[in-house]
């Protein structure tokens, strides 16, 4: 009979938990976001907004008060991304940072700009093709994927709607995007926290709804 009343007690009690991969190049602000996440939902904990580039991962667990979220903010290095693939088979839904800072105008284009010099995309092409590497595999099939416009406080950033028209279309519509089966662009200032909550909402809301394909642990 305890054993009985405690599995009742224990299920009644328990959260879903969902695992949220949080990607990008280096330097996009992922462990700043992860930050901003960890003192929105814990007034305890004061956000380091100073932050060094993340050798390996960080990871915490959020109360959002309706489930868990389990976020990994993994290395965005060169070096470091061949071990992103280790974490797809068991995520819920995937972030992708972008740094609006340094993509450009955020058009993906071929050939050379009208002045007749080649235009300075900054990391433009770089984030394109690691987006798409992401997409392509097969262990993302049906994952949630959210795009942040990060560094939307900067004055000369790319806006968002330029960089969901002319860089995540684009690869969402062509071969290796044809995967995805909920996504968004929100814009960010991980800096100054201004898009956090939005972005966790619309986390909750997808991982929820996707959960007959990607069941989520109770805790």
């Amino acid at each position: 009979m305890y054993h009985l009343v405690k599995s009742i007690y224990l299920h009644a009690t328990s959260k879903e938990e969902y695992s949220v991969l949080v990607l990008g190049l280096d330097n996009a602000g992922k462990t700043t976001l992860l930050e901003q996440i960890k003192s929105l939902y814990d007034p305890s904990h004061n956000a380091r907004l100073s932050t060094v580039p993340t050798v390996g991962q960080n990871v915490s667990v959020i109360d959002t008060g309706s489930c868990y979220l389990r976020i990994w903010d993994v290395g965005g290095q060169q070096s470091l991304r061949g071990l992103w693939k280790n974490y797809y088979s068991s995520c819920h839904a995937i972030v992708f940072v972008v740094d609006s800072t340094d993509i450009g105008d955020g058009t993906v284009r071929d050939g050379e700009a009208g002045n007749g010099k080649v235009r300075d995309e900054g990391r433009l092409e770089e984030c394109r093709e690691v987006l798409e590497s992401v997409l392509q595999d097969q262990q993302t099939d049906g994952v949630p994927l959210l795009v942040l416009a990060n560094k939307q406080d900067v004055e000369d950033c790319v806006e968002v709607v330029r960089i969901k028209e002319g860089l995540v279309r684009k690869v969402f519509e062509g071969e290796k995007g044809g995967s995805v089966r909920d996504s968004r662009v929100l814009p960010l200032s991980a800096l100054t926290g201004t898009g956090v909550k939005e972005a966790v909402e619309w986390l909750v809301s997808r991982t929820a709804w996707n959960k007959e394909g990607r069941p989520p642990v109770m805790r």
